[in-house]
């Protein structure tokens, strides 16, 4: 298996560019593995993988091309690919820990309280309240007062022992008297 291995690092230390392509498509695999296990979980999102290995073969046809790296064999090439890799990966995650160490996840913060209504909104509201009770029969004020408080129509049903849908008719029923003006 070193043997194609060896004969592209031979060509990659000749300066062939060609063989450059095809040395990154060689070690990749190997070098990706390596980002992914040492890359912590919430920096994953961060960045890719293939995004530290490209900034580190650059690096490494730089060095081949202007300050004349040569290795003796294959290993030495992948244990340096690996070493600079994994170099690089730290440097990254260092740029990106303290962003993460100040995010907060969704929900951590209280949200602030709701504003509360103005005083024209409560009076407005309670004149509604009133001319709904005048389309409404007595007996269903206590299903409209609690839908009033947010209540769900099962709550409703569970409170008053009525089925939820007999709840809905209700209130679709004075929700059509209310729109049409009916009595």
């Amino acid at each position: 298996m070193n043997e194609p291995l060896d004969e592209l690092l031979a060509q990659l230390c000749s300066g062939d560019v060609e063989a450059a392509g095809r040395a990154f498509v060689a070690f990749e695999p190997y070098l990706r593995k390596a980002v992914r296990r040492q890359l912590p979980p919430p920096l994953r999102a961060r960045f890719d993988s293939g995004d530290v290995l490209q900034s580190v073969w650059a690096d490494v046809l730089r060095g081949f091309r202007e300050a004349g790296w040569r290795f003796v064999d294959v290993d030495h090439l992948r244990g340096f690919l690996f070493v600079a890799t994994r170099n690089r990966l730290i440097d990254r995650i260092r740029q990106h820990q303290k962003n993460v160490d100040r995010e907060e996840p969704l929900g951590s913060r209280r949200d602030p309280p709701a504003p509360q209504p103005r005083p024209s909104e409560v009076v407005q509201a309670d004149d509604l309240w009133e001319r709904i009770q005048d389309h409404c029969p007595k007996e269903h004020w206590p299903i409209l007062d609690l839908r009033r408080q947010g209540y769900s129509l099962a709550e409703i049903g569970d409170r008053t022992g009525l089925h939820p849908d007999s709840v809905r008719r209700i209130l679709r029923t004075v929700a059509r008297q209310m729109a049409f003006g009916e009595n």
